[in-house]
Formats: structure tokens, C-alpha cells, sequence
């Protein structure tokens, strides 16, 4: 079957286009191909479907074979991918996905997709739909004992969980060490993605990011969205406003509206193709 690798400012997945037929063995499949070393290598595989309900429905599993909800630089490579492989001529595109149905926007320059903004939804703050083990209803700056210390988190959901911690340095950070600690620790029940955060100033965050499931990461969409709802929650920035937040692997725009809604804007790139001939596959019954 033929793949495609793209990266969302240095997010990297294994795209297959699956109108017609699909991978079997989906978590295998992800932690077979994701692999850096005997494998094609990239943070999981992503599956381009049909949808009764959008234009496409993007499916994601994660490097350790465990399907996520939604992720931020994936859907805008689906965006890009769809467009200039002919297979939508729309600049304005519905995709499913299991924490709903996203809204993206395509920049066109030259019949080539240069950006996306992703209307990623309003976000979740109650601690019991993110979830988090909490005696209170959100999660905003709150000082709690957690991996190995304490430290000050603000808790939310864009689709799938996030804590963001705001530090003064973030580039010393051993994320190997302490990523897992975060990840799995008690007051997360479906485990969690931890974003480590500098104020730069009042319109620029800078962050790394350690995922479930995929450890750090170049670059997180929803978790770079997080980020700014938290930044406005705790006074660093204001909302309706750009913020910038800087990743390992680029930049991307966020903007948290006045009607609560995050709108994330970057690029998408193509990697390279290929075809994994042992692959074994299975039709779509559409």
C-alpha cells in the first residue's frame, strides 16, 4: 500500500489514503511503521477516510500503537494532502475526527496549500471531561504534588488532555527523564500531555511538549492551543489576540476568540512516498 510521509513543523506522521481500503491491524501497523530504525519512522501513522458526516474523517494512531483523538499539525497535512492530490478542489473543508468535526481553512498560492487554519472548537475546561482527578471544577493555576514535586498546572482538553506548566527555562529540561512521570501520574486517568511553557512576552509563548503515547515531540497542534487558552486563563495573554507559540520544529499561530473559539494557523509539508509492500490490507465497504 502506498504511503505518504508529511510533518506539521516537525510532527511527523505516515499518511495512507484509505477511500478505498485501509490497513488491517491498525496499532501494529503504527508501532511497526513509526519506528526511527526498521521502520519508515515518523510519531504514528494517519488514515484518510470516507465520511457521512464531513468532506473526510482523519483517523491517528500513536507511535506505541494507542489511537488519539485529534491532533492539530496532522489535520492541517490532511488539508494540504487532499488538495494537492486532487481528490477535493474546496478551500474550505469539514474533517471528522473522534473529538468531532474540525473546520479548516486552505491558503492558496501557486495551486500549492502554503498554511491552514484549523477552527479547533472551544475548549474544555471542567476537570471531569478533560479528565483530571481534581476536588474542584477546573484546573487554572492550581499548585499540586505531582511527578516527584510541586509545581503550579493549568489543566485542558482540545480534543485530548493537556497540563501546561509554565517554567523560566524549558530548553534545560530533561523531558526523557521526566516526561513519563507527567504522563502517567495518578490524576490523569487517560494519561496526559504535558506542555512545558516560557513566557517570551504577553504575545509569544515558547514550549516543548511530551505527548502520550509518542514521548517528545517536534511540535504539538492541540497542545500549542492549550497553551494559549492557558496563557489567557492565567493573565499572560490576552484573548482575540495573536499568539505566537514557538516549538522545537517551528511556529504556530493561536487565537483565542471572544465567542471561546481557538483558531490555529500553520504550514504543512510533504516529506516523501513510498509503498510498504507487505503490507496487508483490507477493503472499504462505502
Amino acid at each position: 500500500m502506498k504511503f505518504t510521509k508529511m510533518h506539521g513543523i516537525g510532527n511527523d506522521y505516515i499518511y495512507f489514503n484509505c477511500l478505498s481500503q485501509m490497513p488491517k491491524n491498525l496499532s501494529e501497523t503504527a508501532i511497526r511503521l513509526s519506528d526511527r530504525h526498521f521502520g519508515i519512522g515518523g510519531d504514528g501513522i494517519v488514515l484518510i477516510l470516507p465520511s457521512n458526516k464531513a468532506d473526510f474523517m482523519m483517523r491517528m494512531f500513536n507511535a506505541d500503537g494507542s489511537e488519539g483523538k485529534m491532533c492539530g499539525n496532522a489535520i492541517r497535512c490532511v488539508g494540504k494532502y487532499v488538495y494537492e492530490k486532487g481528490l477535493t478542489s474546496k478551500t474550505s473543508l469539514s474533517i471528522e475526527t473522534l473529538s468531532g468535526i474540525k473546520y479548516l481553512t486552505l491558503k492558496i498560492d501557486y495551486n500549492t496549500v502554503s498554511a491552514v487554519t484549523v477552527d479547533m472548537g472551544e475548549p474544555i475546561l471542567e476537570s471531569r471531561k478533560i479528565p483530571v482527578r481534581f476536588g474542584k471544577g477546573k484546573v487554572i493555576n492550581e499548585k499540586v504534588q505531582i511527578a516527584g514535586g510541586e509545581h503550579s498546572i493549568t489543566c485542558v482538553s482540545m480534543g485530548n488532555p493537556h497540563c501546561i506548566v509554565f517554567c523560566d527555562d524549558v530548553k534545560g529540561l530533561d523531558l526523557e527523564k521526566i516526561g513519563p512521570d507527567w504522563e502517567n501520574d495518578k490524576m490523569f486517568p487517560d494519561r496526559v500531555n504535558t506542555e512545558f511553557v516560557k513566557v517570551v512576552d504577553d504575545k509569544t509563548l515558547e514550549m516543548r511538549v511530551w505527548e502520550r503515547g509518542s514521548g517528545e515531540t517536534l511540535a504539538c497542534g492541540t497542545g500549542a492551543c492549550a497553551t494559549a487558552v492557558a496563557a489567557v486563563l492565567c493573565g499572560i495573554c490576552q484573548k482575540g489576540q495573536e499568539i505566537t507559540v514557538r516549538l522545537r520544529g517551528g511556529n504556530l499561530v493561536v487565537i483565542y476568540s471572544e465567542n471561546e473559539t481557538v483558531y490555529m494557523t500553520g504550514p504543512a509539508s510533504f516529506v516523501f512516498e513510498g509503498e510498504v509492500a507487505d503490507l496487508k490490507t483490507e477493503a472499504l465497504n462505502v
